[in-house]
């Protein structure tokens, strides 16, 4: 059956249902119910046009402030394109089905103004009937009305594709993306169409989340710390738990009161709750934890394995899980698994498989010593590695060589281990070589890095004193990098 003729079959089963009389082939589920939801709400099915239709000043305000704002670029390069060719427009909702943006073809714009199809108008089911930005708001799925099955006669003409749009932070509905057409334009890919445009905009919604949570914890990582031994966490203006310190269960979540710095925890248990210029300190009252850290070092440089000891006890590391904690110990305030998973893999990475590695790391290094929410060294930390890049800081070039036992974890591939290992050497070298000590150039030229470095030689052989029984060395060896 075309699309004019199962219109025509809509059209007459609308007549006979909303005539009262029973007749086969009733709407769809989804269309029955949304017509009841209509009807209770008092839309007329003789109705020209929404009722409610806001001003220009309080739309550009809606728009401004609305999360789907900054994912706009997206939508358009995924509907708008499309929506031209197919003579259809895009539509961007709010979640009370207020129409913020429209773009598409100008004729089927100039026809959508007809029947308010227009920025500004509010399309929800209790305003102006089923239709599939509404019904997608008021079911929270995708759906495609088509013809008839809109409550409003005067919609008939047209035919639509919507699918809601939640906020990955709290869940909770923030809009809808839609195409709508002239009847003759309905086509059965566009909830696909529709559906596919929404996942995308959550998806870069929650990728900016993301990168605000980082920010923030960046940002305000040390009001946490600064409670010492006494437990608390981190909150996101939502009440999202971002990291935590040594509390025994804490939900995901927790509802921030406005009116009072009080929170319930979940279980009877109340905490104090301040907020920071992002998000909120969360401290529990009472006598402070006390712990005694347990002390981690970490042995990351050089050929050998590589090891961390743990309140005086070896433990031998796989190449995997000394990349983990080079990258934990690098950054102190933490890290995500999807950040773990960027650093370790690149893109082509698995969360699930960096919590699996976590879950095993933490076992084998004993309590206290990593944390979750993010994943963080809270034990006391040392390590080779930053050993030499204070004393690099300090500008003791000798102490940096003394402390330096070769490459980063040599063997690994892993795209953060490998910058951070080449950044080391880079700055090693280029400490040694502004040193102006013959000295220290020629201990920089016995590691692995300097022993092929022409340069180092060079200054070597215009620097070491004439009679000094090393420049036999320096001169075969600037022989041998020249061949």
């Amino acid at each position: 059956m075309d699309a004019a003729d199962e219109a025509r079959r809509l059209s007459a089963l609308y007549d006979e249902v909303l005539g009262g009389n029973r007749v086969p082939g009733a709407p769809r589920p989804l269309v029955a119910a949304s017509w009841q939801r209509s009807l209770a709400a008092a839309v007329d099915p003789e109705l020209d046009a929404p009722p409610v239709v806001v001003d220009h000043d309080l739309l550009e305000a809606l728009r401004t402030n609305h999360p789907l704002r900054a994912v706009l670029p997206v939508l358009r390069q995924t509907l708008t394109t499309i929506a031209d060719e197919a003579s259809h427009i895009m539509i961007i909702t709010d979640a009370q089905g207020m129409i913020l943006w429209r773009e598409g073809a100008a004729a089927v714009r100039r026809q959508a103004d007809r029947i308010a199809l227009s920025e500004g108008a509010v399309w929800s089911e209790d305003q102006i009937g089923t239709n599939g930005m509404g019904t997608a708001l008021a079911t929270g799925q995708p759906v495609q009305i088509h013809s008839a099955e809109h409550l409003v006669r005067r919609i008939h003409e047209w035919t639509c594709a919507a699918a809601p749009v939640h906020d990955p932070d709290t869940g909770k509905l923030i809009g809808a993306v839609d195409v709508s057409g002239p009847l003759r334009t309905v086509h059965p890919a566009m909830v696909a169409l529709v559906t596919a445009a929404a996942q995308l905009a959550e998806g870069q919604l929650r990728v900016r989340m993301a990168a605000a949570d980082e920010m923030l914890r960046a940002r305000n990582m040390q009001h946490l710390v600064k409670l010492g031994d006494s437990p608390g966490a981190l909150l996101t203006p939502s009440g999202r738990v971002l990291a935590v310190q040594p509390l025994e269960w804490l939900p995901d979540r927790l509802i921030v009161p406005t009116d009072t710095d009080r929170i319930e925890l979940g279980d009877g248990r109340e905490g104090l709750i301040e907020q920071l210029d992002e998000g909120y300190l969360l401290r529990i009252p009472g006598t402070p934890i006390r712990r005694t850290r347990p002390s981690l070092r970490l042995k990351l440089l050089g050929a050998g394995q590589p090891l961390a000891v743990v309140g005086g006890r070896e433990i031998n590391l796989t190449l995997r899980r000394a990349e983990v904690l080079t990258l934990l110990l690098l950054h102190p305030a933490g890290l995500t698994a999807e950040q773990l998973m960027l650093q370790l893999y690149g893109d082509e990475g698995n969360p699930t498989t960096v919590r699996a590695e976590m879950h095993r790391l933490r076992s084998a290094l004993g309590g206290g010593v990593l944390d979750t929410k993010p994943y963080r060294i809270i034990a006391d930390v040392t390590g080779d590695i930053t050993d030499v890049q204070a004393a690099l800081r300090r500008g003791d070039v000798r102490a940096a060589l003394d402390l330096y036992a070769g490459p980063l974890l040599a063997r690994s591939d892993a795209p953060a281990v490998r910058a951070e290992r080449d950044e080391l050497d880079a700055t090693l070298r280029r400490a040694a070589l502004s040193s102006a000590d013959p000295e220290l150039l020629w201990r920089f030229a016995l590691t692995s890095g300097g022993a092929e470095d022409l340069e180092v030689f060079e200054t070597l052989a215009t620097g070491l004193p004439a009679a000094d029984p090393r420049l036999a060395i320096v001169s075969s060896r600037l022989e041998r990098l020249a061949e």
